[in-house]
């Protein structure tokens, strides 16, 4: 399994305050208390591995893309099927869709289509609940639009949550991009929002599990046009 780039340093400094720990406690406590300590351990080593697995890095491919195709930004679970206005950006009512990633899933988001970077902003808030509607507004967030080849835009947003503290986003105005490259990473529970032209097919459904850079989320109408 690989680890994200993301959670290297932070793996290592864990594993050192987890080790150096461990030997104070068994060096002080040891003789007295060998059970409780060894419980500890153990909760100390199950404990780290949450931590890699939250940090593992899938290498996925989507073959076989086409013009029109939007496809999973991030793993997780369906939460919003919804016309709705943005109002950042785009200034007209898009069809939103949302992926709620809990601590459980992979963490590295991916681009959701091909196209050109326009527009990026990193906006400062606040850390409610990602699963609550206004979080799409009021959290902190990093929004991304793609023009597509048929210069259709498409929105994304990262959105942190309750427990999500950072949000690292790759994109660049001007720059390609393509669903084979990763958007960015999110730290420990957060969503994703796509907003897409109110015509689009949307291929999934409510509380529907998705996988990041796998799953179709939607076509577009006439993307050639």
């Amino acid at each position: 399994m690989k680890i994200h780039k993301e959670g290297k340093k932070f793996l290592l400094k864990v594993l050192g305050v987890i080790l150096v720990l461990n030997m104070i406690l068994w060096i002080i406590f040891g003789a007295g208390c060998p059970n409780g300590l060894l419980y500890f351990s153990l909760f100390s080593i199950v404990f780290f591995f949450f931590l890699v697995n939250f940090f593992r890095d899938p290498n996925r491919v989507f073959e076989n893309f086409e013009d029109g195709m939007i496809v999973a930004p991030a793993d997780g679970t369906v939460v919003v099927i919804e016309p709705t206005m943005e109002d950042e950006y785009l200034k007209e009512r898009r069809m939103q869709v949302s992926i709620f990633m809990s601590v459980f899933n992979v963490h590295a988001n991916w681009f959701p289509t091909h196209g050109k970077i326009t527009y990026y902003v990193h906006n400062d808030g606040n850390f409610m609940r990602a699963n609550l509607p206004k979080s799409s507004t009021e959290n902190e967030r990093s929004t991304v639009v793609i023009e597509t080849p048929s210069k259709i835009q498409i929105l994304v947003r990262q959105v942190a949550g309750a427990v999500a503290r950072r949000i690292v986003t790759y994109a660049k105005e001007g720059e390609e991009c393509n669903v084979n490259q990763q958007l960015g990473f999110i730290k420990f529970g957060s969503r994703v929002d796509l907003y897409l032209p109110l015509d689009a097919e949307i291929m999934v459904d409510m509380h529907q599990s998705v996988v990041g850079n796998r799953t179709i989320i939607a076509k577009l109408k006439n993307p050639n046009c």
